[in-house]
């Protein structure tokens, strides 16, 4: 479920997460805000998830938006770690070096 909600908020469809009886009545700033939210405080690593100071904090208006985009930026730069050490991992099998 967190990798779909990941994928929607990558997407830009929040809208997805809406309960469909609500028609449109709900701020669509605030469902953004609140799936960020959600999101940090889901990260892989527990010393990266926030505290539950830091997420009234952001609730109330505070802070959100820089660990946001401190959040995105990590998760952009490991994941091209990820894809650089797959690469390396195998590349002993398309070399073809004798022995």
């Amino acid at each position: 479920m967190l990798d779909w909600v990941k994928k929607i908020n990558q997407e830009e469809k929040l809208e997805m997460l809406v309960d469909k009886d609500l028609k449109n009545n709900y701020d669509s700033i605030e469902l953004e805000e609140i799936v960020q939210v959600a999101l940090l405080c889901t990260q892989f690593l527990p010393n990266q998830r926030l505290r539950m100071s830091e997420v009234v904090r952001m609730l109330e208006g505070d802070g959100l938006a820089e660990k946001w985009e401190a959040s995105q930026r990590a998760d952009s730069t490991r994941s091209r770690v990820t894809e650089f050490s797959s690469s390396e991992r195998y590349s002993d099998l398309t070399d073809e070096h004798h022995c």
